[in-house]
């Protein structure tokens, strides 16, 4: 009882700096309304990375298939302001304007994830830290933010994990960890990817590819 009063406070005070800081952060900007159709002609350029439904052939590139669209449209933005850094995505969010990105979010979003699939072995330790942290460290529960099932919360543009590579997502953790990826809000998953361990990383990024969308 204790370790989950813990895990529910932690996620109070998660959501709550992520609502604030989101009012703060787009109060300005009004999203442009995304129209599913113009963004299926413009993600043909996002094929050969991504599939032609967002469910990218290569581990080593995310899949955007249901992916919430706030979520998605803010990563395009990071990318085109260099607030998130990539060799790759950088040049290709240069010239999309916000129509274009509420186009792209749109898109990718409507389509169905593919599903994926967690290893045996791995299976109960990465549940472990999704589900219930590792209060010695002070590691808050994954779902605390991402939802028991790995939907996300869309109103927060915390994203869906559910089905996404498990190759990606520790990529992303060790990017987060090491400040390399800086575009979270309050540093929050900075701070969370840098109390993990190796053996944690590898876990709960094969146990959230297992996750049904």
């Amino acid at each position: 009882m204790q370790a989950l009063s813990f895990q529910v406070e932690k996620m109070k005070r998660m959501l709550m700096a992520a609502v604030l800081g989101m009012a703060i952060s787009t109060t300005p900007f009004v999203w442009a309304a995304g129209n599913v159709s113009a963004g299926k002609e413009k993600a043909a350029v996002c094929a050969s990375c991504h599939g032609t439904d967002g469910n990218s052939l290569s581990d080593g590139f995310p899949k955007l298939a249901g992916q919430h669209e706030g979520y998605l449209i803010k990563q395009l933005m990071d990318f085109k302001s260099g607030e998130r850094q990539n060799a790759i995505m950088a040049p290709m969010a240069a010239n999309l304007s916000e129509q274009d990105m509420a186009d792209l979010a749109a898109y990718f979003s409507s389509q169905k994830t593919a599903p994926g699939a967690v290893s045996e072995e791995l299976l109960a330790a990465g549940q472990q830290i999704y589900r219930a942290g590792n209060k010695e460290t002070g590691l808050p529960a994954c779902m605390a933010c991402h939802g028991p099932n790995g939907s996300g919360v869309p109103a927060a543009n915390w994203p869906k994990l559910a089905s996404q590579y498990s190759t990606y997502v520790e990529t992303q953790l060790h990017a987060f960890a090491k400040g390399e990826r800086a575009n979270d809000p309050n540093g929050m998953m900075r701070d969370i990817a840098s109390k993990m361990t190796e053996e944690e990383i590898k876990a709960v990024s094969a146990y959230v590819f297992g996750l049904k969308p």
